[in-house]
């Protein structure tokens, strides 16, 4: 669903030493970014979601083309701003801390989280 092209996700997937674990938790990331975001700015932020995006990259030393990085986040957006409430996810501003540990990590323990997750696995 990331990429409609099927050469192209051949193509991208040799950029992570671990496929399966490194894009689910970066599109996660973002949503719950993108969510917390919106929770305590009313906007959904764009340049937010890029700049989160670099820095987690970063944080887990991986690195992803620029193209993807674009496709990600707009995915991350896409996720944060309709399908979170079709799941019955509600990222409220009373919620936002929840949603991350004091690193600024995922915070796995959220049932939350967990919802998102489960929703960013089946959009990859």
């Amino acid at each position: 669903m990331l990429i409609n092209d099927g050469n192209q996700i051949g193509m991208n997937k040799p950029e992570f030493s671990e496929p399966d674990s490194a894009r689910p938790d970066l599109l996660c990331f973002l949503v719950a970014i993108a969510a917390a975001s919106y929770a305590l700015t009313n906007d959904w932020r764009v340049d937010h979601v890029v700049q989160c995006c670099r820095q987690w990259l970063d944080k887990n030393q991986l690195n992803m083309q620029w193209l993807d990085r674009v496709r990600i986040g707009q995915l991350a957006l896409k996720i944060a701003s309709k399908d979170l409430l079709d799941a019955g996810v509600a990222v409220r501003l009373s919620s936002v801390n929840a949603l991350f540990t004091s690193e600024m990590e995922l915070n796995e323990a959220s049932t939350m989280v967990q919802r998102m997750m489960a929703l960013c696995y089946e959009a990859l």
